[in-house]
């Protein structure tokens, strides 16, 4: 799996509640995590990840996710989470997420593919063109 090359990055320290017993990231944190990156990109656009889902009634939920662990993270890190659109369809979207130490060390990547539908009848609708614009502007 090759990434885009970033186009939205957060800094995040690892926290304890993040990891296992054994002081590493627990596996599915980083859904949470990246989760947490999306919504704040969303913002970052101008669109409000809030307005998209309360006022807008848009969903955005994952349809396909390929993830690839390559190196542990450990309570106390300093990581970088960042993402890039790798494909804007019709109705849906590819982004392509990774976590970097601070020496540029890749600890996990993903892609994701995330539709837009609507919260009330929950099928596939095309995507907002706000969100689309903000997107291909690059607006963050």
């Amino acid at each position: 799996m090759t990434a885009a090359a970033p186009t939205f990055r957060r800094d995040r320290p690892i926290r304890f509640s993040d990891c296992d017993p054994a002081g590493i990231v627990f596996y599915p944190q980083y859904f949470v995590m990246f989760n947490g990156l999306v919504e704040d990109w969303i913002d970052a656009l101008g669109i409000g990840y809030q307005r998209l889902i309360v006022q807008q009634r848009v969903g955005l939920p994952t349809v396909r996710l390929e993830a690839d662990f390559r190196a542990v993270s450990r309570f106390g890190d300093r990581v970088a989470l960042s993402l890039a659109v790798e494909r804007l369809g019709g109705r849906s979207l590819t982004l392509a997420l990774q976590c970097t130490g601070v020496d540029g060390e890749l600890r996990m990547q993903m892609r994701q593919v995330l539709v837009t539908t609507s919260l009330d009848t929950h099928l596939a609708i095309d995507v907002p063109a706000t969100l689309r614009d903000a997107i291909l502007s690059g607006s963050h």
